[in-house]
């Protein structure tokens, strides 16, 4: 019996299992046909760290589009019905589509799970929006970083729940893509990520707005937040001592190796690198947000000056030139970034203004890595006199 790894979260809720899932050594997990209805099943899954299905050895073709799909496009609910012997590139392409979300409403759930945690379902509901945040990082990571990348340089509301999306899926991908981690571990820091700032959300909101310096009341709420942070989680009934130390370390992990850190270490110290980025990125009521670059440089060196090793992987991981960001060429023409290309400095953007300074009005596509396209410089969104549709360009992904 061959087996194909899936992800956790491409589960869905209430909906029967379109075929068996098995651990790694073969043995039974929930049969076809089952339905996983409650979050304490799917996280008895989770336990079983990795997740398998049969991979039918008599029918190659069909079985190489199941293994792209589960490891590229959809989820299994996605394609529980489907006929793969007849499913074309296109309607890879669609389900794909389909399978994305609104990031305005995400942004508006995300401000409301992380401001309310006296709900009987609060725990719940934050494992439904970390599960949903980390599908949309591992079926669509640029579209999630535009998305976000955008959302968090274009305004002050909601601030908090923004930036925690944005650091949970800096992390997410660093662990994944450049660290190595294992599925658990990326799913762990997900949600500490997530959940850093539990405590001070609405005071996070307030301090994004005011141009005033931080009250002593506002100061104290920073200075406590993560022991809060902490003690709220625990309330609500999280008990993984990873989660929890990594929200505590969060903004006292000290520089130096990473792997001579425990894990929780590892993850507080991913977490105070994309924290300090994302925040230097975003728009304040008495500052305009930092161009990426010049954000970068607070999180790629550390206190003592040095490389940091979690700052490194993280812009190893968005790239130089992060989707979402805008960028001038060497032609004068000016665009935002849409997808990472094959190394950091040479992604595919999409052309909103050309070279007289006149908008496009239909983004035109351009691939960096050629020399009359090359990229001279990163703007600050504040300096990108254009408006355009975040949907519109994410169809360009």
């Amino acid at each position: 019996m061959k087996l194909v790894q899936i992800p956790p979260d491409a589960i869905i809720l209430g909906q029967p299992l379109p075929y068996t899932l098995h651990t790694e050594d073969g043995s039974l997990l929930a049969k076809k046909g089952a339905v996983i209805s409650s979050r304490p099943e799917l996280d008895m899954l989770h336990e079983q760290r990795l997740i398998y299905i049969e991979q039918p050895t008599t029918r190659r073709a069909t079985a190489a589009k199941l293994n792209a799909l589960l490891n590229q496009d959809v989820t299994l609910g996605e394609i529980a019905g489907s006929d793969l012997d007849n499913l074309t590139p296109q309607r890879h392409t669609d389900l794909a589509r389909d399978s994305r979300i609104d990031w305005e409403s995400m942004q508006l759930r995300t401000n409301w799970v992380l401001r309310d945690s006296s709900r009987p379902d609060a725990l719940s509901r934050l494992h439904q929006l970390h599960g949903e945040l980390s599908s949309q990082v591992l079926l669509h990571p640029d579209a999630t970083l535009l998305a976000l990348f955008h959302l968090c340089a274009t305004g002050t509301e909601f601030y908090s729940a923004t930036h925690a999306m944005l650091v949970s899926t800096m992390c997410m991908l660093a662990a994944r893509n450049v660290l190595g981690w294992d599925q658990e571990h990326q799913q762990i820091l997900g949600k500490a990520a997530l959940t850093m700032n539990f405590a001070m959300t609405e005071v996070q909101d307030q301090l994004a707005r005011q141009i005033q310096r931080p009250s002593n009341q506002q100061k104290e709420v920073i200075d406590q937040h993560p022991e809060i942070s902490v003690q709220l989680l625990q309330r609500l009934g999280v008990t993984d001592s990873r989660w929890l130390d990594a929200v505590f370390h969060h903004h006292s992990a000290a520089p130096g190796s990473m792997k001579a850190r425990e894990m929780p270490l590892q993850m507080a110290r991913l977490i105070q690198r994309a924290d300090i980025f994302s925040a230097r990125l975003a728009p304040r009521a008495k500052r305009l947000g930092m161009a990426p670059p010049s954000a970068m440089q607070a999180a790629y060196f550390d206190e003592k000056r040095q490389v940091d090793e979690a700052g490194a992987a993280l812009i190893k991981a968005v790239g130089i030139y992060p989707p979402g960001s805008f960028v001038r060429l060497v032609n004068n023409e000016v665009a935002t970034v849409v997808k990472r290309g094959v190394n950091t400095t040479t992604p595919k953007v999409a052309v909103l203004i050309n070279k007289l300074g006149i908008p496009t009005g239909e983004p035109i596509i351009r691939h960096t890595d050629l020399a009359d396209y090359r990229i001279s410089t990163s703007l600050p969104h504040a300096e990108v006199k254009v408006h355009y549709d975040l949907n519109r360009i994410l169809l360009l992904i």
